[in-house]
């Protein structure tokens, strides 16, 4: 199988007084010790960029660019940073048509469009909601991941 991190799960992941730091933890933990291959996208290290560069009353984890950088270079140092390809834009456009999307869900509309041009078959997120109308993407929580690490 191959999973898609999404940038709710990097963040959470870099976060630790975050209360679902240890889920995001324990998930990229179980996938990267799995035999399945482990993607994110340069639209999900630019959302992580954001987030971490922007100041805390704004939302955002107030970091730099410099220690933002190095936690990227340790993202790319554990997840396939899969490209940008012709083939998404066409299947965005699709997608927003096919299932009226509007507003900011046309980014979630993107991420879901990658995965489908690169054939990545399930997204782990703790936005499953804004996932689950995409046929062929299994939308799973890292609870998930991490409850079916348990049987294994």
């Amino acid at each position: 199988m191959s999973y898609l991190v999404d940038t709710n799960v990097l963040l959470r992941n870099v976060e630790p007084s975050h209360p679902m730091h240890p889920e995001a933890v324990n998930a990229i933990a179980f996938l990267l010790g799995s035999e399945d291959a482990v993607y994110t996208l340069p639209q999900n290290i630019g959302e992580f960029w954001n987030v971490c560069t922007r100041p805390n009353n704004k939302n955002g984890l107030g970091w730099t660019p410099l220690r933002t950088d190095a936690e990227v270079t340790r993202i790319e140092s554990l997840l396939t940073v899969i490209p940008d390809i012709p083939a998404i834009y066409a299947e965005w456009r699709r997608l927003v048509v096919v299932h009226p999307v509007s507003g900011v869900q046309v980014h979630d509309a993107r991420i879901a469009a990658a995965m489908l041009a690169h054939g990545i078959t399930h997204l782990v997120t703790f936005n499953r909601a804004d996932f689950v109308r995409y046929p062929g993407i299994t939308v799973l929580t890292p609870r998930d991941v991490v409850d079916a690490s348990v049987g294994k």
